[in-house]
């Protein structure tokens, strides 16, 4: 996996030394000279780690970090300075940063660092993943119990939300009737009642308010939640 990182430096020299350092090391970086041009490019990019030096023209580092995070985004960020002191380090993990780096630091101390931030964001990203389900513009939130489509709460009761999560659970497949029954309501025999088409017909409802299909009925069958066209 390519990691996709932007370093806003201004200084050609600083610049081209941190980039020989990590020539080796695959990664796929862009390159900024000026905060507010950094600014523009983090907002929009969709990158893995930020690196930005403090003292930037048109927007220092401090203020450009904390105007990113202002805007909800948490990419990992490492701040490079020429200031070093325990106040300037508290100073810059205060408005974001994750990591701070005093001048002049080894190549291979920056790797290090570096290496580090993404295998936490990769960590913390699989353990995000595990208490999220997205299928298309579904998404479920296992945690807070909470689901939304294309941004729209969609207010579940119990039951629901356990039928939406088996479901979402084996998303594109075709989910049986006995093991829906067997799974949500814990039932090992077929009651030979209509409950599991009841609840299916009120989640349909709920979610395919002002939206696509996304909850499919295969005849003969049961039951896909897939979105598709």
């Amino acid at each position: 996996m390519t990691h996709h990182i932007l370093i806003v430096e201004d200084d050609a020299a600083s610049l081209d030394f941190v980039l020989r350092g990590l020539d080796a090391e695959g990664l796929d970086i862009e390159t900024c000279s000026e905060g507010l041009a950094g600014l523009a490019r983090a907002a929009e990019g969709d990158f893995d780690l930020w690196i930005l030096d403090r003292m930037l023209p048109g927007m220092d580092g401090l203020s450009l970090l904390a105007e990113l995070r202002a805007q909800g985004l948490r990419t990992p960020a490492i701040m490079l300075s020429a200031l070093g002191t325990v106040d300037d380090k508290v100073t810059g993990l205060t408005a974001g940063a994750d990591d701070y780096l005093a001048k002049p630091f080894s190549l291979a101390e920056l790797r290090a660092r570096i290496a580090a931030l993404l295998r936490r964001a990769e960590r913390d990203a699989g353990e995000a993943q595990a208490t999220r389900i997205v299928v298309g513009d579904l998404e479920i939130d296992l945690l807070s119990r909470t689901v939304a489509r294309g941004g729209r709460a969609v207010p579940l009761v119990a039951r629901e939300f356990h039928l939406l999560e088996f479901l979402a659970r084996h998303a594109g497949e075709v989910v049986t009737r006995t093991m829906m029954l067997e799974s949500v309501w814990n039932c090992r025999f077929d009651p030979g009642s209509n409950v599991v088409d009841v609840h299916i017909g009120r989640l349909r409802r709920k979610l395919e308010e002002g939206a696509a299909p996304i909850l499919h009925t295969v005849r003969g069958a049961g039951y896909r939640l897939a979105v598709e066209g």
